[in-house]
C-alpha cells in the first residue's frame, strides 16, 4: 500500500492519512479483510508521528471502515469499499451531469469554480 500526503494541503494530517485510507479503499488498493501495516511503518513512511496516524486511523475506525483487532492489527471492514462512497457519488455526478447535458470538461470547471 503506497500512500502520500501532499505537502500542500492544509487539513490536520491526521485528517490526511485517513483521505489517503479511504482513497486506497476506494480505489480497491485494499480490500476488506486485508491488514494494513503497523502504525509505525505507516508513519515512517509518511514521515508523520505514530499518534497522527493512529488518530487517523481511529478515526476510520469510527467510520467503520477498519476494525482493529488485538494480535491481528488494523483490517479493513467487510463493506468498506461502500462506505468509501465517494467515488460512488463521483460516478453518479458525471452520470448525472451527462443527463443534465454537461460534459466532463464542463462539470471539471464548475467543479474548480466551487469555493
Amino acid at each position: 500500500m503506497l500512500l502520500r500526503l501532499d505537502t500542500k494541503d492544509t487539513r490536520p494530517l491526521h485528517e490526511q492519512v485517513a483521505a489517503a485510507v479511504r482513497r486506497a479503499v476506494a480505489e480497491g488498493e485494499c480490500r476488506p479483510g486485508d491488514r494494513l501495516p503497523s502504525a509505525r511503518d505507516l508513519a515512517q513512511a509518511l514521515d508523520v508521528n505514530v499518534n497522527t496516524v493512529l488518530r487517523g486511523l481511529r478515526d476510520l475506525r469510527d467510520d467503520g471502515l477498519l476494525e482493529f483487532r488485538r494480535g491481528r492489527g488494523v483490517t479493513v471492514a467487510g463493506g468498506a469499499e461502500q462506505r468509501s462512497g465517494l467515488l460512488e457519488q463521483a460516478r453518479a455526478l458525471v452520470a448525472e451531469a451527462a443527463r443534465s447535458g454537461y460534459s466532463r470538461a464542463e462539470l471539471i470547471e464548475i467543479i474548480r469554480g466551487i469555493p
